[in-house]
């Protein structure tokens, strides 16, 4: 340990230490900035008091740590901390114009030379600065997904949809929850905005009209929800309603109860629609109950509206909604599908092993998010590998908890 002085002696000036490299002297560049900048310096005759464990500054005490260690070489000759593209070019030879272009435009420059430039990348553990990088271009590479409930299951395919075409055309995705709330999802918006090429928000809660103002400051797509002229990402729900009234109608069943969602959800209007269409084509009685929250708690907690609404078969918002109800049937010591039958949608992961096994409508998720993430790269001006445009489509998938309605026995 070393005992500094404040700057302020007759002998000694901000700028000149006394026989700066001497032994028993700091030099300015020895005490490093956090010293230098406060005036410390070490003379001989306080030299020899290291193991005091104390020392001054600015007529202060002062810690050690301010006082900074030459940097050490490493094996390749770069002192330490973070590799820059002018350490990649003196390991591999070439210019730091060549290491720019072969690191950010593969292909400009020679297969051999690009090769030989990442090999030293990867030897000087190189990490590329992305808020660097987008000084010049004005483009992070990275982009925001705001989803409404990270706990939801039908998040997670949606996101690894989205993450595994992301980082196809070289973006990183990160992923923010509004936790079924439009406040939160504004604020989050707003937060990452500044920071992301673009955003995609996932059966968001926000009125039209701030999601158009924030398509104004970003490249926007949604993934269930219409506004404006954007692009939204929404699965056809008519012919996987349609199979599944049919499905319930050749049972039997002359009477369906919706299980309706969030107010706010797009996607729940729509499939309320497709739904109340499909049973009045078929002389059906369809009626709704709800708003619920899309949860399986809102579906334990409907089972009374449910069961005392008569119907035969109960079609829920989504796939939590209906495990919930199920539960509360169980628990309640009503029988499914014996007493009624139930149906959701999404397929979500664990529907199959409900007991019973849950009837739901599929939407391909998975790809909904691939296609999320493709339309926010058009948008940003990503040259996008162009495929087949199909729809993206709806399917029923018949399990246990559909059965012949219980006047039909």
């Amino acid at each position: 340990m070393y005992l500094i002085r404040p700057r302020k002696h007759p002998a000694f000036s901000r700028r000149s230490l006394v026989a700066p490299g001497r032994r028993g002297v700091a030099s300015p560049a020895q005490l490093g900035p956090r010293a230098s900048d406060r005036g410390c310096y070490m003379t001989p005759e306080y030299a020899a008091q290291e193991r005091l464990g104390n020392r001054y500054c600015g007529g202060r005490e002062a810690h050690m740590s301010d006082v900074s260690e030459p940097q050490r070489p490493t094996r390749n000759g770069r002192k330490s901390g973070a590799a820059t593209i002018y350490d990649i070019a003196r390991v591999a030879g070439v210019n730091p114009s060549t290491v720019s272009r072969a690191l950010n435009k593969p292909g400009r420059v020679s297969a051999t030379t690009e090769a030989r430039i990442r090999a030293a990348a990867a030897e000087l553990n190189f990490q590329e600065n992305p808020l660097a990088r987008a000084l010049p271009t004005g483009r992070t590479n990275t982009i925001a997904a705001v989803v409404a409930d990270m706990t939801n299951p039908v998040v997670f395919n949606t996101v690894r949809g989205a993450e595994n075409a992301a980082a196809r055309y070289g973006f990183t995705l990160i992923v923010a929850e509004s936790q079924e709330s439009g406040s939160i999802e504004a604020a989050t918006a707003d937060r990452v905005a500044p920071f992301v090429d673009g955003i995609i928000l996932a059966t968001t809660r926000l009125p039209e009209e701030h999601i158009l103002r924030l398509a104004e400051r970003k490249p926007l797509v949604m993934i269930n929800r219409a506004a404006g002229e954007l692009v939204n990402i929404a699965p056809d729900v008519t012919p996987g309603i349609e199979e599944l009234v049919e499905h319930l109608a050749s049972l039997g069943h002359r009477s369906i109860a919706y299980l309706g969602g969030p107010a706010r959800s797009w996607i729940n209007t729509r499939r309320w629609q497709a739904l109340f269409d499909a049973a009045r084509a078929r002389g059906l009685a369809v009626f709704e109950i709800g708003p619920n929250s899309p949860t399986i708690a809102a579906g334990t907690l409907a089972f009374e509206r449910a069961q005392a609404s008569g119907a035969s078969a109960i079609v829920a918002y989504n796939d939590l909604l209906a495990l919930g109800l199920i539960r509360a049937a169980r628990e309640q010591g009503a029988s499914v599908p014996g007493d009624f039958s139930v149906a959701g949608f999404d397929d979500i992961f664990g529907a199959d092993f409900a007991n019973p096994s849950l009837t739901t409508v599929r939407a391909d998720l998975l790809e909904a998010g691939t296609r999320a993430v493709e339309s926010l790269m058009r948008e940003i001006g990503v040259d996008v590998i162009e495929r087949p445009d199909a729809p993206l489509s709806t399917a029923l998938v018949v399990r246990e908890s559909t059965a012949v309605a219980p006047r039909a026995r």
